[in-house]
């Protein structure tokens, strides 16, 4: 497994309609490095986000979708997602307010 630094886990906030929902509740989707594990995710959202007290980490791996044009056939990318659940006294994360 890479040597990964806490500021390499969270590639960028996932943002539709069900996550922004999920927001009400101090839930947050994060689209994460593919080898990150729950513990990671944890201390690099605590880390870099300041007051942010996270309660727990849910992660699914999302395989890449077959696409195909003409007759070459091949797939996208595999991500990895997870959903942050911050604590009630914890503070909001910035990135989110506003949208």
């Amino acid at each position: 497994m890479a040597d990964i630094k806490y500021y390499d886990v969270i590639l960028k906030p996932l943002v539709t309609e069900k996550s922004m929902n999920a927001m009400s509740e101090k839930k947050y989707t994060f689209l994460v490095h593919p080898e990150a594990n729950k513990s990671m995710i944890k201390e690099a959202v605590e880390k870099m986000f300041e007051g942010a007290k996270v309660a727990s980490v849910n992660t699914m791996n999302c395989e890449g979708k077959n696409k195909r044009r003409g007759m070459v056939v091949g797939k996208t990318a595999k991500t990895k997602k997870a959903i942050v659940q911050l604590t009630a006294d914890s503070k909001d994360i910035e990135i989110f307010t506003g949208l």
